[in-house]
Parts: structure tokens; C-alpha cells; sequence
């Protein structure tokens, strides 16, 4: 169970009802702008298929997935609309979880089993397969838990959580090379990609019985149930909440300074990638802290370089 994090206030401060609004207060228009869905990628398109599928079904001109599933793996495949585009990029870097089937070319003894998957637990050293998306290079990656879900015969279903860019059908080859039988990967299934996981997967027929009864009933629950806000996207990352008086300058690209934040969350550590808040809950934008949480809370300084801009300027009014 993922502990409840620690909010400090550094500055009180309120929010005025006259600029921006709550997430859940969003018109439709709005909330499919600003919004992400949580697709359960059917087996057989590949991920860049089914993003345009959403496309299509809502009728919009853009979107982005995130993390490459291949066509044969199925689950959670994050898909962010329009605006909601430009955090793509801090889902790729979070951690994954999946259910695999190892099926092993020879019995081995379970004791023996058991034993390679600890030895495959932590830091592993890992060269990419022939067909893949980066540069062919051994490069060190972190497994975080194998879990062992039922063993029969010569099958294996575990559960894995790892480091973002973990070629799972090559961790499974590796795995029977220890065991010197040999082994491939008969099916995956994505459980989990940083915030997301199977609690709110919507499959393409989901999405477009949601959008219908949008459209001709005027009906928006289950759309809004089905797609859901930017902010929930980043709750992976550690967050810094800012004054109205602060908003707008960063909507215009600007880095935030110490006596622009109002409130933040313990923890933060220099380097890290963190989202930027209104009080009212809306992301503005999300970038790399200069400062941790200690430095944060003192009254001046440089505390985070804006990356990229979610929020429209003019949101909020600029202050001279």
C-alpha cells in the first residue's frame, strides 16, 4: 500500500474563484482537451494503431500513447488527448508492471526456478533484442519484484514490476539461459504503467459506447468516468502547488521561484521531475526541481525549470 504523501505549506495562501477551475468543474470540451484514457490494448494492433482508433471514435485531431506495447501484448495503455499530449513523456520514464507466461523448453527443478527469478530481482545488466526501438547497448536496469502467480508443468506465470525500457521477452530468454533449458515468453499482459493500472482500463468498444451516449443522449457520466483528467497522470511525480499570482508567468514558460510556491510535498530531491499546481488543483506544467523540498521551503531561489506548458496563458491574470 503506497503511503499517503506529506503536504507542507511553506506560504498560506488563497485561490480566487474568478480564474481557472477544479478539474471535475470542466465543461466536456475541456475535459476531452485536457484528458487521458486508460486503454486495454486489445491483442493484435500495435499501440500507435489503437491511439488513432481513440482518435477516430472521439473524433479529434490528436493524441499520444504511452509506452510501446507489441501488437501480441495486451492491458494498460495509457492514450492522452490533444492538450493532454505534452505529458506523454513523464509516463514513459515511470515504472511497469506485467503478467507473463514463461514457458520453459525443459522441467527444472522449482527450487531451481525460484532461485533464478532472485537472482533476477535488483539491478540487472540487459542488452536490448535485435528488433527494438533503441540503440542496441548492454544497460542496466531495475526489477523491483518477480512474483511466481502458478507454476504447471513447463509453464510459468509471474508477476513483474520494473524499470521503464525492461524488455520483458528478453528477461524471460536471459532467465533460461540461467536455468540452462531455455525459455521464451508465450503472453504479456501490461498490469500497471506509473498511475495507471487494470482498476480503470476501458477497452475501444468502452470508448465509443461512452462517446455515443455523449453525443446522442447528451448523456457525459460514463464519458467522464472513461476519460479522465491530465492531473491524474502525474500523480507518480512529486508535486509543488503556486499562487495565482504566480500562474501566469509560468504559463508564458518561465521557471518558478521559491517565493511563488504556496505549498509542496516532502521529499523532493534535486533532479527529480516535478508537476506544478494551481490551488485548484490544475496542472500548469511540470519540470525539473533545482532545489529540494528543504531549499523550497526558504524564501528565495530558483526551485524548478519549467519543462513543458500544459495550461493556456491568460488563465490567470498576469501581474506587473
Amino acid at each position: 500500500m503506497e503511503e499517503k504523501p506529506v503536504i507542507l505549506v511553506r506560504k498560506f495562501a488563497e485561490t480566487s474563484p474568478k480564474f481557472g477551475k477544479n478539474p471535475k468543474d470542466r465543461t466536456m470540451e475541456e475535459h476531452i482537451s485536457l484528458g487521458i484514457i486508460n486503454v486495454d490494448k486489445p491483442e493484435g494492433p500495435t499501440s500507435h494503431q489503437v491511439s488513432a482508433y481513440v482518435q477516430q471514435i472521439l473524433g479529434i485531431s490528436k493524441s499520444g500513447h504511452s509506452g510501446t506495447l507489441d501488437p501480441n501484448v495486451t492491458g494498460v495503455l495509457p492514450v492522452a488527448l490533444l492538450k493532454s499530449t505534452k505529458i506523454v513523456q513523464t509516463l514513459l520514464l515511470s515504472g511497469k508492471e506485467y503478467v507473463c507466461l514463461m514457458h520453459l523448453h525443459h522441467p527444472v527443478q522449482e527450487y531451481d526456478l525460484y532461485k533464478a527469478f532472485e537472482k533476477f530481482t535488483g539491478t540487472i545488466t540487459q542488452l536490448p533484442p535485435i528488433k527494438s526501438s533503441v540503440k542496441r547497448q548492454w544497460r542496466d536496469r531495475e526489477i523491483y519484484y518477480i512474483d511466481v502467480l502458478e507454476i504447471k508443468d513447463q509453464d510459468v506465470l509471474f508477476k513483474v514490476g520494473c524499470q521503464a525500457g525492461t524488455y520483458i521477452r528478453k528477461l524471460v530468454h536471459d532467465i533460461g539461459q540461467e536455468l540452462k533449458c531455455g525459455a521464451h515468453m508465450a503472453e504479456l499482459r501490461r498490469t500497471k504503467a506509473g498511475p495507471f493500472t487494470e482498476e480503470n482500463l476501458y477497452s475501444l468498444q468502452d470508448i465509443s459506447d461512452a462517446f455515443y451516449y455523449y453525443k446522442k443522449h447528451g448523456n457525459e457520466k460514463f464519458l467522464r468516468k472513461v476519460i479522465q483528467p491530465i492531473e491524474n497522470a502525474v500523480q507518480h511525480l512529486k508535486r509543488v502547488w503556486i499562487m495565482d499570482t504566480t500562474v501566469d508567468s509560468i504559463c508564458h514558460g518561465a521557471s518558478l521561484a521559491v517565493p511563488g510556491i504556496s505549498k509542496l510535498e516532502k521529499g523532493i530531491e534535486r533532479g527529480d521531475i516535478v508537476a506544478i499546481f494551481t490551488l485548484k488543483d490544475e496542472l500548469v506544467s511540470f519540470g525539473e526541481s533545482i532545489m529540494d523540498t528543504k531549499a523550497m521551503m526558504g524564501e528565495k531561489g530558483l526551485a524548478v525549470k519549467t519543462d513543458k506548458v500544459v495550461m493556456e496563458p491568460h488563465v490567470y491574470p498576469r501581474i506587473q
